[in-house]
């Protein structure tokens, strides 16, 4: 199903979409953004409290942006790096600060959804954009948080509690008009979501899925995905709780230039990934939270480097991790500790990467407290054994003082470790190698800044320093060698950011109800100390960004339009510098909505990942209905 060709001047009227009543809850939104609390396994505290670089993307203004996946969503965050090889969340790496995909932690409700072959299946996740709550971005080394993989950062999607019976539907198609020249077909895409709300006197119940589908936007970039995704919430009693999630998502497109270009041309990849888990809380007592989960995540990735000839080198891997996790927050006089224990076990069946597993055992210490007042510290450590790499222990802390009321300075410290992939390690391929003998990433991370929030302004400040020793990437001598990884250097970034949210509201009876203004820009400078001569070329090191500014703007009018406004400027290191335009324009109903979305609007020809080149001017129609 095609679109007919809009005017330019149409175009230019493209932009973002909110509810019937848009203007009070995006009062609201930003009112409680202070009272959000992040969540955090075992110290959970509300982001007005918060003394780290932490930013949230709440559900208003994921309803307002121009986007159809969370990879999408994550670009208009200061200082993360999405890398996409393709439209909609196709295949995206995400990373953070200068660092690769693999150094970054992304975590659905807390549970971990790291693969250990590689970080390019991370973002494979089974939600709608419909289904989120918010999400939480935190920068910088956080493994006394979150245990390993967190160099850079971690990334924490929450999905929301229904709160009534209901149902939802939203429907969209969208095409760039240009024509496939290999069949003369226009390049266009269609989507259909559903999502069902059942709430009942002890338990809530949230059901969605969707079917998503496009004949790709040049040769060969095909794709299909269906996902399916539950959350449960049980109140068992006044002080225990169940909480339930599973999710599963079937992902197919074509892998035109995504990792040996050009020989991969007529390159396909199938990546099925099944997850679940199971969270019991326990109020023990009024000062002591009990609170053990399991989680199970299985992947399939199965990679045809010629479809016509699924025999020449075809790939499958078959990874399945399972993580126990038992977390306590115990309250005194004298502060809040925090103590977890973790348990995950990691394997593979692969017939590249072969069959092996590692376990990795951790326990958590932190602790909460108040010196004076005003002044919030957190300190603790994440001790860990591998049974690759043995016994390593990452503490850190973090201060941060209140003053004039809404001002605060903040301050932390930092370490953090990344394990090889199995790809890093063991893969073969013609044009790259593994390498079994690379040792962990480590990681020691600085920073300090400053931080305003009132109910309609949010501001942040900050500097940091990371050094990240044996870090990992994949390296040649000469153009014509394979591609292998290596602990080829250490890494010292230094960067700053600067980041602000504005709310203006307005009297409901006049004609202009709101308007809302986001505004973020991060500079990089990273230095990089070889500790090997031949490692002239590098595949991501150098593909990092320096500078990075994003712009947003969201106005309502007549309690019925929105209009949504995005630019995106990014300048990498061996790159040329590019910006990109989006825009969502909607009419809001009571329960109906219409939207349009312009993606790119200037037609920019630029690079995210590799020799992949993104989409040009692309043009979305949607309709969103509740019951």
């Amino acid at each position: 199903m095609y679109l007919k060709k809009f005017s330019f001047a149409a175009f230019l009227l493209t932009g973002s979409a909110m509810l019937a009543n848009a203007q009070h809850a995006l009062k609201d939104s930003v009112n409680h953004l202070n009272e959000v609390v992040v969540n955090e396994n075992r110290l959970k505290l509300p982001f007005s409290s918060q003394n780290r670089n932490i930013w949230i993307i709440d559900k208003e203004k994921i309803k307002s942006l121009p986007v159809r996946s969370v990879a999408e969503l994550l670009s208009f965050v200061s200082g993360v790096d999405v890398r996409q090889r393709g439209p909609a969340g196709t295949q995206a790496d995400i990373s953070m600060d200068g660092g690769t995909f693999d150094q970054t932690l992304v975590l659905l409700n807390g549970v971990k959804v790291s693969d250990p072959q590689t970080g390019h299946n991370m973002m494979n996740l089974p939600i709608n954009m419909d289904d989120i709550e918010h999400i939480e971005v935190l920068r910088g080394s956080a493994s006394r948080i979150y245990g390993l993989n967190a160099i850079t950062g971690a990334i924490n999607i929450i999905t929301r509690t229904p709160e009534k019976t209901g149902a939802a539907l939203n429907v969209f198609t969208g095409s760039s008009f240009k024509k496939d020249v290999s069949n003369g077909e226009t390049f266009a895409n269609y989507g259909v979501k559903l999502s069902g709300d059942l709430v009942l006197d002890k338990s809530s119940h949230l059901f969605s899925l969707s079917q998503e589908a496009s004949n790709g936007y040049r040769y060969n970039t095909a794709f299909n995905n269906q996902k399916l995704y539950y959350q449960g919430r049980l109140n068992l009693s006044a002080a225990d709780q169940l909480d339930l999630n599973a999710g599963y998502i079937h992902n197919n497109f074509g892998a035109n230039a995504f990792y040996s270009a050009p020989g991969d041309l007529e390159a396909e990849e199938t990546v099925k990934t099944a997850l679940a888990s199971v969270a019991y809380t326990r109020n023990i007592n009024p000062n002591w939270t009990f609170a053990p989960r399991v989680s199970y995540r299985y992947n399939i990735d199965d990679y045809l480097y010629i479809k016509q000839t699924p025999d020449r080198f075809h790939n499958h891997h078959e990874t399945g991790v399972l993580d126990v996790e038992l977390n306590n927050t115990i309250e005194t006089g004298i502060g809040t500790f925090g103590l977890g224990l973790e348990l995950r076990t990691e394997n593979i069946n692969s017939t590249n990467l072969g069959k092996r597993d590692r376990t990795n055992s951790g326990a958590f210490a932190e602790y909460k407290f108040e010196p004076l007042a005003g002044l919030l510290i957190n300190a603790g450590t994440y001790v860990n054994y591998n049974s690759d790499y043995g016994w390593q222990a990452f503490p850190g802390i973090d201060a941060g003082y209140n003053f004039y009321g809404n001002w605060k300075v903040f301050m932390n410290l930092g370490t953090g470790q990344r394990l090889p992939t199995y790809t890093d390690l063991y893969y073969k391929g013609p044009t790259n190698i593994g390498n079994a003998d690379l040792v962990s990433e480590k990681s020691k991370y600085v920073e300090g800044g400053i931080k305003y929030q009132d109910a309609k302004f949010t501001f942040n400040a900050s500097y940091f320093n990371r050094k990240i020793s044996n870090f990992i990437d994949w390296v040649k001598a000469v153009q014509t060698d394979p591609w292998q990884p290596r602990n080829f250097s250490d890494v010292t970034t230094k960067g700053f950011t600067l980041s602000g949210d504005y709310l203006m509201n307005f009297s409901a009876n006049a004609s202009f109800n709101s308007l809302r203004l986001g505004a973020s820009y991060t500079n990089l400078d990273p230095s990089f100390k070889t500790t090997i001569a031949d490692a002239v070329f590098s595949r991501y090191a150098l593909e990092s960004l320096r500078n990075q500014l994003s712009l947003t703007a969201n106005a309502q009018a007549f309690n019925l339009l929105s209009l949504t406004l995005t630019s995106r400027f990014n300048e990498r290191i061996n790159y040329k510098s590019y910006q990109v335009l989006d825009a969502r324009l909607a009419a809001n109903l009571k329960r109906y909505q219409i939207y349009l979305d312009g993606a790119n609007l200037l037609d920019v020809q630029y690079i995210e990942s590799g020799a992949v080149p993104m989409p040009g001017t692309w043009l979305t129609l949607g309709f969103k209905a509740k019951i």
